[in-house]
């Protein structure tokens, strides 16, 4: 049967205008996982809308070839980008989950790809691609088991991934109360001196480590890439503490020809241009592009009292004369004359060894992640083509 006879592309929809509702945005919308990484509210003017059991796909270059897709599950109704497409099953013929994952099978991504049309970059699904497009369910049962079972992976996918955020929350918790709020330990017996707790100094971004902002090897030069080195790019960052894997990889010919910028291993690496504020900490020797600069800090017991600091980034580019809500290009020079209150290093010493395993456990959670995804991938195709019976 024909797709569109059994499954309604953007349904519609009645809410009301200037009513809050669920809002996701594109930068909320995961590439690995099957639920946006945050879920807003503001009032709706304009939008995609969509409501529980829908797949959402972004129709738009290059979210599509990146993956950026989510299933609406306890959202209730809301909207988006007018960048989405919206996929719901016409009747109960058909398992909205195991849609969500029929969505993600190369047929489908594909077909929406090579009907792209306008100019490079900005390049969006033609959605009459779906007229033409031609599929065989399998019956409700067997639709309902496959959704299960890639669901098992999901499952487990997304409470690692609550788990990451509860951990996030309880280190960034004690880096406000000690270094914002000024609540340390034995506060009550230290002096303030112009606003600052006696002992503590201002310490620039380029005096915690080496900063080294990224550059792009050559395109044109095939044997630069598909290598073993991670090259860290923004959309590598979105949602994560560690980059363990990356959209491109350098070859060591390719990392060679700018032998400066690679990073180590506990190199914090922040987003400078276009998004600002994403801080990953490098798990692996690696290198990034242009529009993030890195720190290669001199001691490594500041590791996590810097990291979190950079998680505020936008606030701290006050300092150093921009408006942090709207700064869209933080240069090496700006980056590097950010300023940081530093507290006395028992203090810094107290942080980091409170945030050493929790990050350690982060790290742990965010590789059994990616096992579960490399595994929930390999088997869908499996599953879907019926190679594996269930």
């Amino acid at each position: 049967m024909r797709f569109l006879e059994c499954v309604d592309l953007n349904p519609k929809i009645t809410i009301t205008k200037g009513q809050i509702y669920p809002f996701v945005e594109m930068a909320n919308v995961n590439t690995c996982y099957r639920s946006p990484d945050n879920v807003d509210e503001k009032p709706f003017d304009s939008g995609v809308k969509f409501q529980d059991g829908d797949t959402v796909i972004a129709r738009i270059s290059p979210c599509l070839q990146n993956g950026k897709s989510f299933y609406c599950q306890n959202i209730g109704t809301g909207f988006g980008s007018t960048e989405y497409l919206v996929f719901r099953p016409k009747d109960d013929s058909v398992d909205s989950m195991y849609l969500y994952y029929f969505m993600m099978t190369d047929f489908i991504k594909l077909s929406m790809i090579n009907s792209m049309t306008g100019a490079t970059g900005r390049q969006r699904v033609n959605n009459d691609v779906f007229n033409d497009i031609e599929v065989c369910f399998p019956n409700i049962d067997i639709q309902r088991k496959i959704g299960e079972i890639l669901s098992a992976y999901d499952n487990l996918i997304e409470n690692n991934q609550k788990q990451i955020k509860l951990l996030e929350e309880a280190a960034q918790r004690l880096y406000k109360e000690w270094f914002v709020d000024l609540h340390f330990p034995g506060y009550e017996d230290v002096k303030i001196v112009a606003g600052v707790p006696e002992g503590w100094k201002y310490k620039r971004v380029d005096e915690f480590g080496e900063v080294i902002t990224g550059k792009t090897p050559s395109t044109s030069k095939s044997e630069y890439y598909g290598g073993s080195i991670p090259f860290v790019t923004i959309p590598d960052m979105h949602g994560k503490v560690f980059p363990l894997v990356t959209e491109k990889t350098l070859t060591k010919t390719g990392a060679d020809t700018q032998k400066n910028k690679y990073l180590p291993i506990n190199s914090v690496i922040v987003s400078c241009i276009a998004t600002v504020g994403l801080v990953n900490i490098a798990v692996e020797p690696c290198q990034t592009n242009q529009q993030i600069n890195s720190v290669i800090l001199y001691d490594d017991s500041n590791l996590y009292f810097f990291y979190e600091s950079m998680k505020r980034i936008k606030t701290l580019l006050d300092g150093v004369g921009s408006n942090g809500a709207t700064m869209t290009n933080v240069n090496k020079t700006k980056f590097s004359n950010i300023s940081v209150l530093y507290p006395t290093e028992d203090l810094v010493k107290r942080y980091n060894a409170f945030c050493k395993p929790i990050f350690n456990k982060i790290l742990g959670l965010s590789k059994g992640i990616l096992v579960s995804k490399q595994a929930r991938d390999r088997l869908l195709p499996k599953l879907m083509s019926g190679e594996i019976e269930v």
